[in-house]
């Protein structure tokens, strides 16, 4: 399913799903929690060697644009990239002091979230909730 509708993605953009393609893909979807591109591509070179770190920068924009991928940028202004599960809204906590993300989940902020658009007259497709502060372990000084 994923690959079927990342290929419509490149068709409708005139891009072919070429291999490197298809594997940045798969290991993309399989990396667990947040990871940045660089993760990606060690994780693709120590798995095939063949992928270059200029398709993956490529590539992950078309992910997201596809919906298979959220890209979240936390306080150090990288861009981190997470699996899309639908059926798996979830907030960020994230630290300022030591860049810590804590993923958290509470049906009322959905809920609020539905109303605020919902009162607005606004078709709400996607959010961000990102909570910044300092965890406990900042707080006291470790």
């Amino acid at each position: 399913m994923p690959a079927r509708l990342f290929g419509r993605l490149l068709d409708a953009k005139g891009l072919r799903l070429t291999s490197q393609r298809e594997m940045i893909l798969s290991q993309a979807l399989a990396m667990e929690g947040h990871f940045e591109a660089e993760d990606l591509h060690d994780r693709l070179r120590k798995k095939s060697g063949r992928v270059s770190k200029a398709s993956v920068y490529r590539t992950l924009p078309l992910l997201v644009e596809a919906g298979l991928l959220r890209e979240v940028e936390f306080v150090d202004r990288h861009a981190h990239y997470e699996r899309v599960r639908s059926k798996d809204p979830h907030e960020h906590l994230v630290c300022t002091g030591c860049g810590k993300v804590i993923e958290f989940r509470r049906p009322s902020v959905e809920r609020a979230l539905e109303e605020v658009a919902r009162r607005h007259g606004f078709e709400k497709k996607s959010h961000k909730v990102e909570i910044t502060g300092l965890c406990g372990d900042c707080q006291r000084g470790g």
